[in-house]
């Protein structure tokens, strides 16, 4: 698995983990849905870590080619 892969991966789980700790919220059983909020809370944690953590600088297709320098060199005018 690539590491592009790997972070798109993990930015759909950390957005599903906030999904998850917000239910309670919008269904309006905050009370009754504690499961969902310390389980959302920890899955984003957790994602977010792991996606800092292991795709750690740029992908490859992320990273845009070097621009040429057209301007002349310093004394070059």
């Amino acid at each position: 698995m690539s590491r592009c892969t790997l972070r798109y991966l993990l930015t759909v789980l950390l957005y599903a983990g906030v999904a998850v700790f917000l239910w309670p919220y919008l269904s309006g059983h905050m009370f009754t849905g504690m499961v969902f909020l310390v389980g959302g809370a920890c899955l984003t944690v957790v994602c977010g870590l792991l996606r800092c953590y292991l795709t750690e600088g740029d992908c490859t297709d992320r990273i845009p080619a070097k621009p040429t320098s057209i301007a002349p060199g310093p004394g070059k005018i």
